[in-house]
């Protein structure tokens, strides 16, 4: 589904990701890990188009999008959720759904007016399953800036999946939730997987990331120093020294 070759990204002297081989396979959630600063959140932005490679290929599905824009990664199936929450605050929860929603590259050809005015059935049937997959429902007319933070967390997530990708990029999507938040959101995370969504998950929870994913991939100082299962990446003392906490066994 994914494959990054030799990917580097140059700030200047600094190098956020240096030479980076990551390969992410067809419905898996792929662990991206690491310290801060470890350059996981700038892969993320390479792979969604926010910044170009210096050096490298990203490949999505066989074909190398290194040269597309964000909005045509978008359309071909790369959707994105981002550290800072970025809704369109004085909209409806329902419109944020709306929005993303014809951004989808099914409805590119379809005209403005007549999605705005016909309110497509098949649209408004989609946008209530994300409500119900969100737990939003009951807060569709709310405007986005009023919600609550977990809230905002959740239809940052519905948005991402309205535009209904082949590939999710989540940029630490616990941010600031509580446990049992957290918990909810490692329900959705299967549940999305399980319906053939491939994920790349950067986060610091560890309780998270060990209990979804498939396979892990530890950056430190924009290397890759692990890439494993769960409980191999749990195991390695290069990982537990660089970020685990743990010293070497």
């Amino acid at each position: 589904m994914l494959e990054l070759r030799s990917l580097s990204r140059h700030f200047g002297g600094v190098r956020a990701v240096d030479g980076l081989d990551l390969t992410v396979a067809d419905g898996q959630i792929f662990g991206l890990i690491g310290p801060n600063g470890s350059g996981k959140s700038t892969t993320v932005n390479v792979v969604a188009g926010l910044f170009a490679p210096t050096a490298g290929a990203v490949l999505f599905r066989g074909r190398d999008i290194g040269a597309l824009p964000t909005h045509l990664r978008l359309r071909e199936g790369i959707a994105r959720t981002f550290q800072n929450i970025r809704l369109f605050g004085q909209l409806s929860v329902w419109q944020n759904l709306w929005v993303a929603q014809n951004s989808a590259a099914d409805r590119a050809r379809q005209g403005f007016f007549s999605r705005w005015l016909g309110g497509q059935a098949g649209v408004r049937e989609e946008i209530g399953r994300l409500l119900e997959f969100s737990g939003l429902a009951h807060k569709q007319n709310e405007l986005a800036a009023n919600l609550a933070f977990g809230e905002q967390r959740r239809l940052e997530l519905a948005r991402a999946m309205a535009a209904k990708p082949r590939l999710l990029l989540l940029d630490e999507p616990a941010a600031g939730m509580n446990s049992e938040e957290i918990g909810q959101l490692r329900e959705r995370i299967l549940k999305l997987r399980a319906s053939g969504v491939t994920i790349l998950l950067v986060e610091h929870v560890m309780e998270l990331v060990m209990g979804v994913t498939d396979r892990i991939a530890v950056l430190n100082f924009g290397q890759k120093i692990a890439e494993g299962t769960p409980a191999e990446i749990q195991a390695d003392a290069a990982v537990r020294k660089a970020y685990l906490g743990g010293g070497a066994a």
